[in-house]
């Protein structure tokens, strides 16, 4: 099966500050939604939180993910994608949040780091691409 590229008119959405809303599945089956920071790396959308977070623990069990990311320049503009965790790594995660501190806060280092908090870093493979505007 071939991985759905994202058309290029919408990577833009990977260099402005857009927020996406990253929904996984809980243990019963429920959604669980949060709005995080994104980054793509030409074949995947990337996505870095703290170990044994919701989504975290979510996307360990079940890698299936949804992501719709809105233009902030045009909320009637969006990009969804559907797909599922092909890594979990907390190999340079601590250097991928800083970069995106710097994209999001225009700050050097994220300020939000926790004592002894762990970074991990998932990449999302797209199964299903889907866009308007």
């Amino acid at each position: 099966m071939t991985t759905p590229a994202i058309p290029d008119k919408y990577l833009d959405l990977f260099t402005k500050r857009a927020f996406a809303h990253l929904a996984t599945l809980m243990p019963g089956g429920q959604p669980q939604v949060t709005p995080v920071w994104i980054d793509y790396d030409g074949k995947q959308v990337v996505v870095n939180t703290a170990a044994g977070r919701q989504k975290d623990k979510n996307l360990q069990r079940d890698g299936r993910v949804s992501l719709s990311i809105i233009d902030p320049d045009n909320p009637y503009r969006y990009l969804e994608v559907r797909g599922h965790v092909s890594e979990r790594t907390t190999s340079g995660a601590d250097a991928h949040i800083d970069k995106m501190a710097k994209k999001y806060l225009d700050q050097d280092t994220y300020p939000f780091r926790q004592p002894g908090e762990v970074r991990v870093i998932f990449k999302v493979t797209p199964d299903h691409v889907t866009s308007m505007g």
